[in-house]
């Protein structure tokens, strides 16, 4: 009864009121009425959670219907304004035409162009949608919780359930709204959902009524993430029913725009621009030199359709959807489309140390006591530490309870270790302390504090140490005794820390960081984590694609330095995070250009690092896999992590490595060269081929006395070449494009429109020259237009000229995609992807045909003479050649083709 009222209550009030009532009331009502405990639910319980709340997934603005997708599709700029022209030939060619004369094939086509292009562009999201969400499927983030039939174990965070506990430490996401149970030194990151930057603590109290949900300090919300401590709690609410479900359901604001996003907004408005500019002037030519202002609108409409790349975002989208693909193969998983332009365009790649550079299986070398003898004791006590500590485990920790494990047999003080000890509490770790501590107790009531972590901030809470057998007080001398040890450990490539303990720190429960004082250092524990074969080769690579490599890491300089010259990055320029912090941002926008090894750093300090390389010009990526890598990834353009990071890592990272190798990444840097140099093609081939074809019908409009082409030429035309177009996101990238990172830049694509289109229009006007004075007068027994008084004669003239340029215009634009495709020699020393060469010599042969054909009677075009086919293979040699000394000269001058 209780229970139907509880579910009543979630769906009547708001999901701030039922996380206020999940917080104030009383345990034993609250346990009673989620139908759960603090051991978790049974399995009968589960499954009525789970039909009655269903699966712990936000779903609100992400996945768009199928209606909404429809029209994203078909409608966007480019196709509005074919709709424009489609509606003013209805009334042109339909409606006001005169009895029989009626032509719907303008019309026909024009609906068929823009179909085309809707369908392509709908057909390839919908394919890259379900590409990236089986992408998505391969990161696999999941969470601890107690069931009191399983126990505990892992589950995926979809299948967490109202009334299910789940087990928190740092680095993990809170998995839903959860009321928290138990609590140890707890702080919680929730900027995503308050923009508070600091971390909030919470705890298991019973508090009194707040005015905003989010100040409840013993609930924690599905979005924020673990800094530091452990906690257990029970879930509240999942799914949409969450806060973040429900902020996601008002959620009206855009995600700020990515360089991508801008670099190709930026180029679709320089197309605009150039349409603003070349519809009017057309349309006035037109109009005041052939006295008929509706065909002359209906033209210049044509005019901005032939400069406008219709199959833009399918294009894009193509790209985006099979560079994700192609990086999966590559064992690189692209959780943001969008990132696989920036992946590319990176000239600079900020790593961690730990397990990028290094193997990633740490060993335990030595256990020390202060003199530098071997002691298992140190081993003991550092055993005791990593095996009780319930917070995440690092390799240093595995590390230690297997050396352990291996040594237990040989070892008296190691033997039955687990069993003469029980854990009476912790202080977990956190990134500013840098140590961490447990309690336990014998068997014979002696209860001590452990405590192991950097050797410096170990020293500051050791005040004795023991020496020779003896507790002695820690002096300068010993000290600094401790200190050149680690050194000499350090510059073997050795990471270590220290140990400490206090007998009898405090009365059980009342244990804090203030309780890490005074405490006795027994010795150091010294780890192994030797370079990986392959990084040295990754960066070498790296460094020759036009990356720079820089290694910021919290682990102290003598071990970075060393394990950085293994794998051949220099380290004459070094910064620590002490120097960082002394340092204003234009200081250290000078010193970080130069430095490659930052040392010591704090996640704060990572983070800035990165936004002043940006600042500074770079596209950074940045590779990490802690919870101390999370707010350096969030800052870079190009967050990497891997699938076994800590989860905040992953949710912060665009790009996911399957392999923790710089050598995985490289081949994914290479890919989204690839994309861009696919998308960059198109636009630029497509923006100087159809502005240098309506410069050609601009020159013509002014002097010929009829149009040199009717809007269903030009319209068919474009529709052919964009079909023709639809193969390059498969085609071949040069090997010397690859070299270097690349950046979207609209004011490239204008000067390329500038110098490469015009040459077009030159061998345009001279094929105007020949038809006009010697293919056309073959026609038309010798007589020039203004010499034909026969109407129907002179429309034959005409339809001659216009099937001419009709053809030619088609060669000049379709062969133009080899020509720029590469700054090499196209046939001869880059070949294109075969899709590429099929679908441009289909569309020259179906442009050739067409006027041959009952569908080019149609339209107003005529068969041509073979002398004319002669002609057009000399003019179409010419262009070629002209259009290859351009090229050279464009690159020339600017260094790049594309």
């Amino acid at each position: 009864m209780k229970k139907n009222r509880m579910r009543n209550m979630v769906r009547r009030e708001t999901v701030n009121e039922k996380l206020k009532y999940a917080a104030t009331v009383e345990w034993n009502k609250f346990y009673e009425e989620f139908q759960t405990s603090s051991e978790g639910m049974t399995n009968a319980q589960l499954e009525v959670s789970e039909e009655e709340y269903g699966k712990n997934i936000v779903t609100h603005g992400q996945k768009e219907s199928l209606v909404k997708r429809i029209c994203g599709a078909f409608i966007n700029p480019f196709t509005a304004i074919l709709f424009v022209l489609a509606a003013v030939s209805v009334f042109t060619d339909i409606i006001f035409a005169d009895p029989g004369e009626q032509n719907p094939v303008t019309v026909i086509i024009i609906t068929t162009m823009v179909m085309i292009s809707g369908m392509l562009r709908f057909i390839q999201e919908t394919r890259s949608g379900n590409a990236a969400a089986r992408l998505s499927a391969m990161i696999r983030t999941t969470t601890c919780v107690k069931r009191m039939e399983e126990g505990t174990r892992e589950i995926l965070l979809e299948d967490v359930a109202v009334g299910d506990v789940v087990m928190l430490s740092a680095g993990d996401m809170i998995p839903a709204d959860i009321r928290i149970i138990s609590a140890k030194d707890l702080f919680i990151s929730q900027s995503a959902l308050t923009g508070e930057s600091e971390p909030v603590e919470k705890c298991s109290a019973l508090i009194g009524s707040k005015d905003a949900v989010t100040d409840y300090s013993n609930l924690a919300f599905m979005g924020s993430n673990v800094i530091s401590g452990s906690a257990a709690g029970v879930v509240i609410a999942v799914g949409n029913n969450t806060m973040l479900g429900e902020m996601a359901k008002s959620l009206s604001e855009k995600p700020d725009q990515t360089s991508f996003e801008k670099g190709v907004n930026s180029v679709s408005w320089v197309l605009i621009r150039f349409m603003l500019i070349m519809v009017p002037v057309v349309f006035f030519i037109n109009g005041y030199t052939k006295n008929d202002w509706m065909d002359a609108a209906l033209f210049a409409i044509s005019v901005a359709v032939g400069l406008t790349p219709e199959m833009l975002p399918m294009i894009v989208t193509t790209c985006l959807a099979k560079g994700a693909v192609s990086m999966s193969r590559q064992k690189v998983i692209i959780k943001n489309l969008n990132a696989i332009q920036n992946l590319g365009s990176i000239d600079i790649l900020c790593t961690d140390k730990t397990g990028t550079l290094t193997r990633d299986k740490v060993v335990l070398e030595y256990h020390l006591d202060i003199e530098g003898n071997e002691d298992p004791r140190v081993l003991r006590h550092g055993f005791l530490n990593s095996y009780y500590q319930t917070g995440l485990k690092n390799l240093m920790d595995i590390a230690i309870i297997d050396r352990t494990n291996e040594l237990q047999e040989q070892e008296v003080q190691l033997q039955g270790i687990q069993s003469n000890y029980e854990k009476v509490d912790e202080i977990p770790f956190d990134f500013e302390r840098r140590r961490m501590s447990v309690v336990v107790a014998d068997k014979n009531g002696k209860t001590q504090m452990i405590t192991k972590g950097a050797v410096e901030e170990m020293l500051r809470v050791c005040a004795f140490a023991e020496y020779e057998g003896k507790v002695e007080p820690l002096t300068d001398q010993m000290r600094n005794k401790i200190l050149t040890k680690v050194e000499e450990l350090n510059e073997s490539g050795m990471r270590v820390i220290a140990v400490a303990q206090k007998t009898n720190p405090s009365p059980e429960g009342a244990f804090s960081v203030a309780d890490e004082a005074d405490m006795v250092l027994i010795g150091y524990l010294a780890f192994l984590d030797p370079p990986k074969e392959t990084a040295a080769a990754a960066i070498k690579a790296l460094h020759g694609y036009g990356v720079n490599v820089k290694v910021l890491t919290g682990d102290n300089e003598k071990v970075t330095c060393c394990i950085c010259k293994q794998v051949g990055l220099s380290t004459k320029y070094l910064l620590l995070g002490t120097q960082v912090d002394a340092m204003d941002d234009d200081q250290l926008a000078k010193e970080a250009e130069k430095t490659t090894v930052f040392a010591k750093l704090s996640p704060a300090q990572k983070a800035r690092v990165v936004k002043i390389l940006q600042k500074n010009g770079h596209v950074v990526g940045y590779m990490g896999d802690g919870i101390n890598d999370a707010a350096a990834m969030k800052a870079s353009d190009v967050g990497i992590s891997v699938d076994t990071a800590v989860d905040i890592a992953k949710e912060s990272a665009d790009t996911i490595l399957l392999e923790k190798d710089l050598m995985v990444l490289e081949k994914g840097i290479l890919e989204g060269r690839k994309t861009y140099a696919n998308m960059i093609k198109y636009i630029k081939m497509t923006a100087s081929s159809n502005f240098g074809n309506m410069f050609s019908v601009l020159a013509a409009s002014a002097f010929l006395p009829f149009l040199p082409m009717t809007a269903i030429h030009l319209i068919l035309l474009n529709l052919i070449y964009d079909i023709s177009c639809t193969a390059i996101p498969w085609d071949n990238v040069d090997i010397e494009f690859l070299a270097v990172p690349k950046k979207w830049d609209a004011s490239s694509v204008s000067k390329f429109m500038l110098w490469i289109g015009p040459t077009s229009s030159i061998f345009d006007i001279a094929t105007y020259l020949v038809m006009y004075f010697v293919i056309c007068p073959l026609m038309s027994g010798g007589l020039l237009y203004h010499q034909i008084s026969d109407p129907q004669m002179q429309d034959a003239f005409v339809a001659v000229f216009q099937a001419g340029w009709f053809i030619e215009s088609m060669w000049s634009q379709t062969l133009v995609i080899h020509m720029i495709r590469t700054a090499k020699v196209p046939f001869i020393q880059s070949h294109a992807a075969a899709p590429v060469t099929i679908l441009t010599l289909g569309g020259i042969l179906t442009a050739t045909i067409i006027p041959f054909t009952g569908l080019g009677s149609a339209i107003g075009l005529a068969a041509l003479p073979a002398v004319y086919f002669a002609i057009l293979a000399a003019v179409i040699v010419c262009y070629m050649g002209v259009a290859t000394f351009m090229k050279k000269m464009y690159v020339r001058r600017y260094g790049e083709l594309l």
